[in-house]
């Protein structure tokens, strides 16, 4: 099943958050790709409960989604931020394209064919390191609890996190940065702007938020400058910049990124 190349997408998810939608449109806002954006509309929500309801069983075509971001594509119906971005890169140049079916007689793709797959990797890495690690840190014992029910679980997570996990992460990009496959430091594949470097800079604008003081010692620090120079040249594209002036752009607040200022408190 596929979707024709003339119809629209729709993007449905939460009102009133960036959330796991933010990369999906970010994506689409970079391509500069027409798409219906149903957490603006009155009934954003109905529409992602009637999807996600436990009585959903799907369609002939499409499997029942189980969460949001939802993208629907003509008869075409997905979820999972990642799946979403694999199957919107490469249709718009923020990615490699497919593979070609080797011959019978190949061993396998060419070489030069497997750079989607390098680049879904670095994007799930940051989504993983910088995004569900980051949102774990308030809802370190369980999702379905408060931060208020787990406040010094999540002062200790996110010390952990601060100290110890998110330099890991920020060190393994500012590696793949450093690295020949870079294509020249600017960006992280290939030499030009792809979804990775989408995510990795919502990533890091959602980190920002959540922990100013750490993210501030970090760029300050200069042990980052390519990620951190990645992250501007991102927000300064032309048409990423566009949207992020623009009404489009949710603000940040009990999403995925939060802030809660005693989760610094060390730093004061």
């Amino acid at each position: 099943m596929s979707a024709s190349a003339t119809a629209p997408y729709e993007l449905m998810y939460w009102p009133g958050i960036p959330g796991r939608a933010e990369h999906i449109r970010l994506l689409l806002e970079a391509a500069q790709v027409a798409y219906t954006d149903h957490s603006v509309a009155a009934a954003g929500a109905s529409l992602v409960l009637s999807h996600i309801s436990g009585k959903n069983t799907g369609t002939a075509l499409n499997p029942p989604p189980f969460a949001p971001p939802i993208l629907k594509h003509g008869d075409l119906l997905i979820h999972q931020t990642s799946n979403i971005l694999l199957y919107l890169g490469p249709k718009h140049g923020l990615a490699p394209a497919f593979p070609s079916p080797p011959a019978v007689a190949d061993t396998g793709p060419a070489v030069e064919d497997d750079g989607l797959f390098h680049v879904n990797q670095l994007a799930l890495m940051a989504l993983d390191g910088l995004g569900n690690e980051a949102h774990d840190t308030h809802h370190p014992v369980a999702t379905g609890l408060y931060y208020e029910d787990q406040k010094p679980e999540a002062k200790r997570a996110a010390e952990h996190y601060r100290n110890v996990r998110l330099p890991k992460f920020l060190g393994f990009f500012e590696r793949v940065l450093a690295g020949e496959r870079s294509g020249g430091g600017e960006w992280l594949y290939g030499g030009r702007m792809t979804y990775a470097d989408l995510v990795l800079f919502q990533c890091l604008d959602g980190l920002k938020f959540a922990f100013p003081k750490t993210l501030r010692k970090l760029e300050e620090g200069g042990e980052y400058a390519k990620v951190f120079g990645l992250y501007g040249r991102v927000k300064e594209v032309k048409s990423v910049k566009a949207y992020l002036d623009s009404d489009r752009r949710k603000g940040y607040s009990n999403g995925i990124y939060r802030h809660y200022p005693e989760l610094e408190e060390d730093l004061d």
